[in-house]
């Protein structure tokens, strides 16, 4: 890079990092090119990895419904990295799975999760935002918010992940089986973060008061899979992850 050209790019990386760190709009067209394509999402991604009030207070509102009324316990939560990114998957049978998910890793880390795009009308918009949540466009190919979660990822914050894409066992209004898909295993191998899998159960029968169980696992081996390209590397993660996430939810049982 020449000097001159050094110099009339530096006053629009610098107004970018400051725009970026506190949370003023930035056009991408004030950088151009490849890094002005990245700050749309980049803009979006939170200066630094902390829950929201709402999080904070739901979180700590319902630690002793959950210990108390459904007898929630966990294991293996020092599998999970205390600080850094990380892409956390598991089995997927309720819409309250992130719940005692998270639950065990509060306050050391806040999850950020995925959410049907359907769901993302006001006000409920807003609070499942202020939950973590972003949104994804099911049935379909969403190249954002796989690019959403790769900078978040990047950020250093923790995106749960559910490859069964669709919840289990649901009733006859049920339009897509539920079938492993690759996006945490690719998210993971892009942003460079470990791929840790988590066994969920009880979840289904929640409204049973049943008891609820987590089971975090060791970090999926990843690194032999450098040399291949994307697509096999991501495939091949997935199908270790559908391992380690059946032997986690099979102990619980």
């Amino acid at each position: 890079m020449s000097r001159g050209y050094e110099r009339s790019l530096r006053p629009c990386l610098t107004a970018a990092s400051i725009r970026l760190a506190t949370g003023d709009h930035l056009e991408p067209s004030v950088v151009g090119g490849p890094l002005g394509a990245n700050l749309a999402i980049l803009a979006r991604v939170p200066k630094a990895p902390r829950p929201s009030w709402f999080y904070f207070v739901v979180a700590a509102l319902s630690w002793p419904v959950l210990k108390t009324v459904f007898r929630h316990r966990a294991a293996g939560a020092d599998n999970v990295p205390r600080q850094g990114g990380l892409v956390l998957a598991a089995n997927h049978s309720s819409n309250f799975d992130p719940w005692p998910l998270g639950i065990p890793l509060f306050p050391r880390r806040f999850l950020r999760f995925m959410a049907k795009s359907e769901l993302f009308w006001f006000p409920l918009g807003r609070i499942i935002t202020a939950g973590g949540a972003f949104p994804v466009r099911r049935g379909e190919r969403d190249d954002e918010a796989i690019a959403t979660a790769v900078a978040l990822c990047r950020a250093g914050h923790a995106v749960v992940m559910f490859p069964e894409g669709t919840r289990r066992q649901k009733g006859l209004r049920k339009k897509r089986e539920a079938r492993w898909h690759t996006g945490a295993a690719r998210i993971a191998l892009e942003s460079g973060v470990p791929l840790v899998p988590a066994g969920i159960t009880g979840t289904d029968r929640i409204a049973r008061f049943a008891p609820l169980r987590v089971r975090y696992g060791p970090a999926v081996e990843v690194e032999d899979l450098s040399g291949l390209s994307l697509a096999d590397s991501a495939q091949i993660a997935t199908d270790r992850l559908q391992s380690a996430i059946a032997e986690l939810e099979a102990s619980l049982a």
